[in-house]
C-alpha cells in the first residue's frame, strides 16, 4: 500500500478519534450536568444539524477550487477545537454549543470522501468507500475506549482533553497528504450544474435511505442505547466497552459491505439485510435486563448498520463524474444529517413522553420501513461473475 494511503487513513482515523472520545458519554454526561432526556437528544442531533445547513455549501466550494487539502485541514481543525471547548467548559448551553462546532468539523467529511475517491477509479467507489469506512469505524473505536478508560479514571472531561490531543496530532499530519491539482480547463461546477446534481434521481433515492439509516445510528449506539445501559447500573467504562461492542463488528462489516459482500449479494440486498438486522436487535433493546445481553444486541446492531452506510455512499456518487462529486457527496451527506438530527431530538422526545423502551420500538419500526424502501429507491447494480464463470461462458 502507498504511504500517500497509509497517511490518508492516519488522518482519518484521528480526525474521527478528535469527535468520538466523548460520544459514548455525551447523552449520560448531559443528564449528570442537569439536562433531560429531551435535551440529550437535542444536543446529540445538534451534530447532524450543522453538517446538515454546511454540507452542500463546502461540497459546492470544492467543486468550484477544484482543491480538497484545505478542506480536510480545516475538518481536523475544528474536530479539535470542539473538544477543546467541551473540555473547558460545563453548562448545557456550552455543551450544544461546541457539540454543533464538532457538526461543522464533520461536515468536511464530504471532502475526505472524495480525495480518497480521486485515488480510485469509478467502478472501485462502493469498495473505496467501506475501506475508508472502515478505517472511520477504526478511529471511533479507538476513541470510544480510551474516552471511557480516562473518564473512569480522570472524570467526565477527560475525553473532551483526549479528543483534542488526537485532533492536534491529526492536524499536524493533515499537511503532508497528496491533493489532486484542479485539471488546466477546470472551470468549477455551475449553477445549473448543482440544481441538476441536486435532483439526481439516484443521489436523492440513495440520501433518503442514508437519512433511515442514521435514525438508526444516532438513536442506538451513538444515542440512548449508552443511556438504557445506565439503567442496567453500567459505569464510564462499560459504556465504552458498549460502544467497543457495536463499534467493532461496525468496522468488519464496512470492510467487505462494498467489497466481496456486494459482489455475493449485489449492493441492495446488502443495504436491505443491514437493515433488518438493525430492525431485529434494536426491537430487542427493551426486552433485554442484563447488560451482557445489551452488548450482544449493539453487537450485531453494529454489523447491521455497517452493512448499509458504506454501501450507499458509493452508490451516491458512483454515477457522477469527477468535477461534480464533492458537489454531490455534499448533496447526500447533507440530506442524511436529518436523520442524525431529527432521529435523536423526536427519540429524545419520545423517551420523555411514553419511555424510552417505546422508543427503541419505534426505531426498529423506521429500520423496517428502510429495508422495504431499499429496493425502490437504491439503484440496480449487477454482480460481478466470478471470473472462472466468465471463463467458462467466454469457452
Amino acid at each position: 500500500m502507498s504511504k500517500r494511503l497509509w497517511l490518508f487513513y492516519c488522518v482519518t482515523m484521528l480526525y474521527w478519534f478528535s469527535t468520538y472520545t466523548y460520544v459514548p458519554l455525551l447523552s449520560p454526561y448531559v443528564l449528570a450536568i442537569g439536562g433531560t432526556l429531551s435535551m440529550a437528544g437535542v444536543i446529540v442531533g445538534s451534530y447532524g444539524f450543522s453538517q446538515m445547513l454546511i454540507r452542500i455549501p463546502l461540497g459546492i466550494w470544492s467543486d468550484r477550487i477544484g482543491r480538497r487539502k484545505p478542506f480536510v485541514i480545516g475538518g481536523v481543525t475544528m474536530g479539535a477545537v470542539s473538544s477543546l471547548g467541551l473540555a473547558l467548559t460545563h453548562s448545557v448551553a456550552a455543551t450544544l454549543m461546541f457539540r454543533l462546532l464538532a457538526g461543522v468539523a464533520a461536515a468536511s467529511w464530504v471532502v475526505f470522501t472524495v480525495l480518497y475517491a480521486s485515488y480510485h477509479t469509478p467502478d472501485e467507489a462502493p469498495k473505496a468507500m467501506g475501506v475508508i469506512s472502515f478505517y472511520t469505524s477504526l478511529g471511533q473505536l479507538a476513541a470510544s475506549t480510551l474516552g471511557g478508560i480516562v473518564a473512569e479514571r480522570f472524570g467526565w472531561h477527560a475525553p473532551f482533553w483526549l479528543g483534542a490531543l488526537g485532533g492536534a496530532i491529526g492536524i499536524a499530519l493533515a499537511f503532508g497528504i497528496p491533493d489532486k491539482p484542479p485539471a488546466a480547463d477546470n472551470v468549477g461546477i455551475q449553477p445549473r450544474e448543482m440544481i441538476a446534481v441536486g435532483r439526481d434521481r439516484i443521489v436523492l433515492g440513495v440520501s433518503t435511505l442514508a437519512v433511515l439509516a442514521q435514525i438508526i445510528t444516532f438513536t442506538t449506539m451513538f444515542g440512548f442505547t449508552t443511556t438504557a445501559a445506565t439503567l442496567l447500573h453500567a459505569n464510564k467504562m462499560d459504556l465504552s466497552w458498549l460502544t467497543l461492542a457495536s463499534t467493532l463488528p461496525n468496522a468488519i462489516a464496512s470492510l467487505y459491505s462494498g467489497g466481496a459482500f456486494s459482489r455475493w449479494l449485489g449492493p441492495r440486498n446488502v443495504v436491505a439485510s443491514g437493515f433488518v438486522i438493525a430492525m431485529v436487535f434494536t426491537a430487542a433493546i427493551p426486552f433485554v435486563h442484563h447488560l451482557g445481553w445489551l452488548y450482544i444486541t449493539q453487537a450485531c446492531n453494529g454489523f447491521g448498520q455497517g452493512l448499509c452506510m458504506p454501501v450507499l455512499m458509493g452508490l451516491a456518487i458512483r454515477h457522477v463524474e469527477a468535477r461534480k462529486r464533492a458537489t454531490a457527496m455534499g448533496f447526500y451527506q447533507a440530506i442524511y444529517a436529518l436523520g442524525m438530527f431529527g432521529g435523536p431530538a423526536i427519540v429524545g422526545w419520545l423517551d420523555d413522553a411514553i419511555g424510552i423502551g417505546r422508543g427503541f420500538l419505534c426505531v426498529a419500526g423506521v429500520s423496517a420501513l428502510a429495508a422495504l424502501l431499499t429496493y425502490g429507491l437504491a439503484p440496480a447494480v449487477h454482480r460481478e461473475r466470478p471470473v472462472h464463470d466468465m471463463k467458462q461462458r467466454q469457452a
